[in-house]
């Protein structure tokens, strides 16, 4: 396993195993996972017992970490099914567990007695007594809760020196108090709470208001033009990495297991940017505003602010379009030779953009397309049947590496 954690930690979501790649290539540090029966991501997650185990292989050849999620709050159902996968998990050796269920911390610390044990932020951890009490208990690092501010957390590492503190800086905002929210299986039956939640809060609602007696009542109903009352903004914390750094944060996580390669790509590039580059945050910020879809950007708790929502519509779409991943590279001189895997759509024309690990950006315009199958010169290529593959050729000084994603302008 993997034990350096002398740097600041940059750690990425992965989805699958496309995605844990393209984070280690963008420069994540480490990254986090889970099988969808114990993770708190039922949908949109591929990974299986099989899968993880390469994953972990991969992430451990490339000298990074892996922390496998572990996360749900179990009913007495799940413990004898958790059993057997913790058991596997000590033979497949990640770098450590997130839990937030203190049982489970007990079986871990039983069937995984070499694991570290990372606690996660559904386990509300938001002061110093409580990081001091899971520091008893043989927790290794603690993911604070979003709630938790700048202040609070310089006082925590003080009064916790040893304990690892992680941070959550970039992603979606739960309406309610560190996810625990039960809309979900109040509405449809799919609790949020063991990783399947159909996230109400983002819905469209009308609102009315009722009398009752003396009282009034608030009543939400779905409807196709209402407002969007609990859509709370995206957390983005850019311009502020320097002061959590300072005050004692030694792992920034980006939240998006379920989001795609592109948006995984862009958002751990600028990051890991802003990590080795402060001055850049302002710029960078302004990418992240322009180049990526959102909710709107919220710094949350971090200020002693109140979280933002947007009540206004679902998310900001952005002016350009995810369009395509580099599967290969040839070099013949200058240009390079890119065999492109298509998202969406590329046509000869178009303005793109290549971003680079540390958001480097390659910009071009198309000139000419070939079909990777047929050889034949073509006019435009799209996403759809699993993504038509293309060859492009590409002028620059930067080195392309594979996996690189494309994007670009449609406004």
């Amino acid at each position: 396993m993997v034990k350096n954690r002398k740097k600041i930690e940059l750690l990425a979501p992965a989805g699958n195993i496309l995605k844990m790649k393209t984070a280690i290539a963008y420069g994540a540090d480490a990254v986090y996972l889970g099988i969808p029966d114990f993770s708190l991501r039922v949908r949109i997650n591929d990974f299986n017992l099989k899968t993880l185990k390469e994953a972990i292989k991969m992430t451990h050849e490339h000298k990074k970490r892996v922390y496998v999620t572990v996360n749900i709050f179990a009913h007495n159902k799940h413990l004898e099914k958790i059993k057997p996968y913790l058991k596997e998990l000590n033979n497949i050796k990640p770098d450590a567990l997130i839990v937030s269920d203190p049982g489970l911390i007990s079986l871990i610390k039983r069937l995984c007695p070499k694991i570290d044990i990372h606690l996660s932020t559904q386990a509300n951890c938001t002061n110093y007594e409580a990081v001091k009490f899971w520091q008893k208990q043989g927790v290794k690092r603690i993911i604070l809760g979003r709630e938790v501010t700048l202040k609070e957390i310089k006082e925590i590492n003080k009064h916790c020196p040893k304990m690892e503190l992680e941070y959550f800086v970039h992603g979606a905002m739960c309406m309610s108090y560190s996810g625990r929210c039960f809309l979900s299986k109040d509405f449809v039956g799919r609790s949020a709470n063991l990783g399947d939640c159909v996230q109400p809060c983002r819905w469209e609602y009308d609102v009315f208001i009722k009398a009752k007696g003396h009282e009034d009542i608030l009543e939400l109903v779905e409807e196709e033009h209402g407002t969007y009352l609990l859509n709370s903004k995206d957390l983005c914390l850019i311009r502020h990495v320097g002061d959590l750094i300072k005050a004692g944060v030694s792992s920034l996580k980006i939240e998006g297991r379920a989001k795609s390669i592109y948006y995984l790509a862009n958002i751990v590039a600028m990051y890991k940017k802003a990590i080795n580059d402060p001055k850049k945050a302002d710029f960078l910020y302004k990418e992240l505003l322009n180049k990526v879809t959102h909710r709107g950007y919220t710094n949350g708790f971090l200020l002693e602010d109140k979280a933002e929502q947007n009540t206004s519509d679902s998310h900001f779409i952005s002016d350009w379009e995810f369009c395509g991943q580099v599967i290969s590279v040839k070099k013949n001189g200058n240009p390079n030779i890119l065999k492109i895997k298509v998202h969406n759509t590329i046509k000869v024309g178009d303005l793109v953009e290549i971003v680079l690990p540390e958001y480097s950006i390659i910009k071009f315009n198309v000139k000419k397309i070939i079909d990777f199958k047929s050889g034949n010169e073509i006019l435009e290529a799209h996403g759809g049947g699993g993504g038509q593959e293309i060859v492009l050729e590409v002028k620059s000084k930067f080195n392309i590496p594979e996996l690189a994603v494309l994007r670009r302008k449609i406004k």
